[in-house]
């Protein structure tokens, strides 16, 4: 029903501007209820909806590979807008893949993709063996063709300034069963595993790179191909296997556009442990005894092993909290202990209400939450409530809660890094500062007493996929909203006279690592800040007034003549629209005087530099430009002990 209601849309002439309610009409869609609505969906032009909603967040995808491919196009415009995206595809030439990545001057180059989708197939190595082959001739053509795959990533990397997604190869029965030994056939496995293995690890090298592994996607049943597809139309993937590979394609979109989930919120009763805690007693409710029992300590490591990722976890149950903790605490086969929680929430208030106070203390979007509940009431009450909350719908079947749990990637991301697995302690801390503050009258006094300290200095290799996952994940405290991938902050860096610079943070209460970051460049006698942005848990303590301070500083000792800073507006930005004007800055008038200008805003030439244009990019979607003029700097917070770690900027950089 909810398919058609987006064809009814479509045929009203009304889809664009309603939009945003597709998120929703597809969240439960089946398979053919996708491709079907990716039908509709692609005909839909993504500056129809851009101009209804600006805010949308839009991605250029190109998908490419050694056979027929196009299929998989509608069904990834409905998994791109089952997450609020809109994507402009690009869809390359039958079997035009190596021509395609190796030219840089060929059209999937000239389309700017911000996502390169090269599906490999089986045939890719089966086409070239020729007949009789033998498993020496397969372990050939497969590593000729990791070695060319890697040459074609490299210069990829060179190129584009996008991710190229690869996929390991599926190794079908077909193929085995023309080897009649099982020596043989053990030794074709082998081989087959390592060039996989081989093109599984290209992204340790290659940052540009992602390879999804199709094996965990075949071992849920999925036919790996359809014989008759195959050899009628090129096509040497199932339509079922390119429809679940779109699906992760969609997590993988979702996280590239900064959409990706923070905070898992699950209800108690019927979710974390069977049976009714107020009713059944700490002794009375399922854990791990009896067949319920432990799918319900299943879903629980689960839960735990998501938060040692660095997902923030949290409980919010209709109960009394004095019960739940004596269940979380004392029941012997309990796997979730209380500490294991960022905040455990039990009351009888409405649960969208305490979600809406959970984002406040945790300094969260509520759109960065995942809620699980197995009642269905709960759960359509969030929806409604809270439409930006992703619901996970439970039910009386403890030994599905997982699998629902995890079927929509919500915590997904390119990589982890050390701040991430820190991230709950991090955010208990915070929760531990607030309840400090509490216990001041005024808020200078908390600010002298949380003893602040920032360290500000230029970003090190080490630091690439930390500040590259801030622009992905921070909304609020970020002046353009601008997501650059590893080799975008690399690219950006390595310009003549471009920085990234490094803000690490601590306080009384422990360190709490890389905090933000300043993208900075030097065109002529200016210092332009292309972005400046910092992790939510950290604002408004001043941090941000000391960093921008010091920039300031630098720039004036270096003899510059003037700073000029780029805030652009999202949704989510607005409490920073006034950022530069509370710390000196006055408004300027793009291009009015010669100082802002689409040249030296880093207005986007892509053919010319398109990577650290990514970065530099101020000028477009309503951008608005801040000047100072150096003549007066302010001091810095009091309260802040700032330990300034850079060099004076050099002069005379030159615009993109």
């Amino acid at each position: 029903m909810s398919v058609e209601r987006v064809a009814e849309l479509f045929r009203a002439g009304r889809l664009a501007a309603e939009y945003p309610l597709v998120r929703g009409l597809l969240s439960a869609a089946d398979g053919d209820g996708l491709r079907r609505a990716g039908h509709v969906l692609e005909r839909l032009r993504p500056d129809d909806v851009l101009r209804e909603h600006p805010d949308t967040s839009v991605l250029t995808v190109a998908v490419i590979g050694h056979g027929t491919v196009g299929t998989v196009v509608p069904v990834l415009t409905a998994e791109l807008a089952r997450h609020g995206l809109l994507m402009r595809p690009f869809l390359g030439d039958f079997q035009g893949y190596v021509v395609e990545l190796g030219d840089p001057g060929s059209d999937l180059y000239a389309a700017d993709p911000d996502l390169v989708l090269c599906v490999l197939d089986p045939a890719v190595v089966f086409d070239e063996v020729g007949v009789p082959w033998r498993v020496d001739d397969v372990e050939r053509v497969l590593g000729e063709k990791v070695r060319l795959v890697e040459r074609l990533a490299a210069r990829f990397a060179e190129t584009a300034r996008g991710t190229l997604v690869l996929n390991t190869l599926p190794l079908t029965s077909h193929a085995t069963a023309q080897v009649t030994d099982h020596r043989s056939r053990a030794r074709l496995g082998a081989v087959w595993r390592a060039a996989c293995s081989d093109l599984l690890r290209l992204g340790e090298s290659n940052p540009s790179v992602v390879t999804i592994d199709l094996d965990p996607l075949i071992a849920e049943g999925i036919a790996v191909t359809d014989q008759r597809q195959s050899l009628y139309a090129g096509q040497h993937l199932s339509a079922e296997l390119l429809a679940r590979y779109a699906r992760e394609i969609g997590h993988l979109a979702r996280h590239l556009a900064g959409l990706t989930k923070k905070c898992l919120v699950v209800d108690l009763d019927g979710t974390l442990w069977g049976g009714i805690l107020g009713d059944d007693g700490v002794e009375g409710i399922e854990v791990a005894g009896g067949y319920r029992g432990r799918a319900f300590t299943a879903f629980q490591r689960t839960v735990k092993q998501l938060a040692s990722h660095g997902v923030l976890l949290a409980a919010v149950s209709k109960n009394d909290l004095g019960a739940v903790r004596e269940a979380l605490d004392k029941h012997p086969e309990m796997t979730l202990r209380e500490d294991d929680f960022v905040r455990v929430i039990a009351n009888w208030r409405p649960k969208h209400d305490n979600l809406r106070e959970l984002a406040g203390d945790l300094n969260l979007s509520v759109d960065s939450m995942v809620f699980a509940d197995d009642s269905a009431f709960e759960c359509g009450l969030v929806r409604r409530e809270l439409p930006g909350v992703a619901v996970v719908a439970l039910d009386e079947e403890p030994a599905l809660h997982a699998a629902r749990l995890l079927a929509d990637g919500w915590f997904d991301s390119r990589e982890l890094t050390v701040e991430d697995r820190s991230r709950p302690r991090l955010y208990r801390e915070e929760l531990v500062r607030k309840d400090f503050l509490d216990s001041f009258a005024s808020l200078d006094d908390y600010l002298t007493s949380l003893d602040v300290r920032v360290r500000l200095e230029d970003a090190a290799d080490t630091h690439v996929s930390r500040i590259s996952q801030l622009t992905l994940r921070t909304n609020q405290f970020n002046l353009t909203t601008r997501r650059l991938q590893p080799a975008d902050v690399q690219a950006f860096a390595a310009e003549p006279g471009r920085r990234v610079l490094a803000v690490r943070t601590s306080d009384r209460f422990g360190e709490n690592g890389l905090t933000g970051a300043i993208f900075v460049r030097v065109v002529g006698e200016v210092l332009h800040i292309d972005n400046f942005l910092l992790s939510c848990r950290v604002f408004s303590r001043g941090i941000e007034q000391a960093c921008l301070l010091a920039v300031l500083r630098h720039a004036s000792a270096a003899g510059l003549r003037e700073v000029l800073g780029t805030y652009r507006p999202t949704a989510k930005n607005g409490k920073v629209r006034d950022f530069y004007t509370r710390n000196g800055f006055v408004s300027v008038d793009g291009g009015a005087d010669g100082g802002v200008d689409r040249a030296a805003d880093g207005g986007v030439d892509r053919a010319a530099d398109g990577r650290a244009d990514r970065a530099a990019d101020g000028g477009a979607d309503g951008a608005a430009w801040f000047r100072h003029d150096l003549d007066e700097i302010a001091d810095p917070p009091a309260h802040v002990r700032l330990f300034d770690g850079l060099a004076v900027p050099e002069t005379g950089g030159t615009a993109s």
